[in-house]
């Protein structure tokens, strides 16, 4: 039997069924373009509090299901305030300068220790928590709430066993790593789809073509994204790997630590017994 994992929100059925219908509304979020009929209007600015909306009432949702189901308590919500408010001081440090992003580290790190339904809240909250402090308020923000709290619920979900083996060490030190820098490219991908459609009007070969085949959209749109974005998407990717590869074991070491003091609500064998 492998060591059971402190989760602060224990995935119910409940929550797991939610998190699910609430990233499918947050792909119609950013796709919705794709699927228009040609000569419809596009007005990015009159999606923007819709998408809002969705990721306020998802995280809603998510905290009424775990309150309901008994996993999250006062301390959970005490340990997602303090990563959010840690992770808000240290985004604008280079954030957005030249790809180099230093906050997916600390999503990564905590969705691990902390378990998915965590992760995704602490995403949305780290990124709406910093948004306000550095006036980064706008209507690409509920799209980097959403892709971040994406980040946040993947590391959740990683194994922490494969087989019979505990996944520790350098092993879950490079499993976290290329978990990373996946999630870092796919954050910039999907920040990409969120304007693309909006940007360069009808006059290039790398524009959004509405009510366009899709997969000649999804072309250009690829095109789009590597000429324009894939170097910062990188820089993203291997400031991620190099943090956690610097700082990944004492903050997996410290948030552990503050899991089992805490002894959140209740615990949940993630790899079954």
């Amino acid at each position: 039997m492998s060591e059971p994992r402190a989760a602060a929100l224990p995935l119910s059925p409940r929550l797991a069924l939610a998190l699910v219908a609430v990233s499918m509304l947050g792909v119609l979020a950013f796709a919705w373009p794709l699927f228009l009929d040609a000569g419809a209007a596009l007005d990015d600015e009159a999606a923007a509090p819709i998408v809002l909306g969705v990721v306020l009432a998802a995280s809603l949702l998510v905290v009424a299901i775990a309150v309901s189901d008994g996993g999250m308590d006062t301390r959970a919500v005490a340990m997602l305030g303090l990563l959010s408010a840690v992770g808000a001081l240290i985004r604008p440090i280079a954030a957005g300068t030249g790809g180099v992003e230093t906050v997916f580290v600390l999503l990564v790190l905590g969705g691990r220790v902390f378990g998915p339904g965590f992760g995704f809240l602490l995403g949305g909250t780290t990124l709406f928590a910093s948004a306000l402090l550095t006036g980064g308020v706008g209507p690409w923000l509920p799209y980097q709430m959403l892709g971040a709290a994406w980040v946040g619920l993947g590391a959740g979900l990683l194994p922490d066993c494969i087989g019979r083996i505990r996944v520790r060490g350098i092993a879950e030190l490079a499993m976290l790593a290329l978990y990373g820098a996946v999630a870092s490219v796919l954050f910039g991908v999907a920040m990409n789809l969120s304007f693309w459609p909006f940007l360069l009007g009808g006059a290039t070969e790398i524009s959004f073509v509405p009510g366009g085949p899709l997969i000649e959209n999804l072309t250009r749109f690829l095109t789009y994204s590597v000429v324009t974005s894939l170097p910062w998407d990188l820089t993203r990717a291997i400031t991620t790997v190099l943090g956690i590869a610097v700082a990944g074991h004492a903050v997996l070491l410290t948030l552990r630590r503050a899991a089992r003091r805490a002894v959140f609500g209740r615990r949940v064998d993630v790899a079954g017994s």
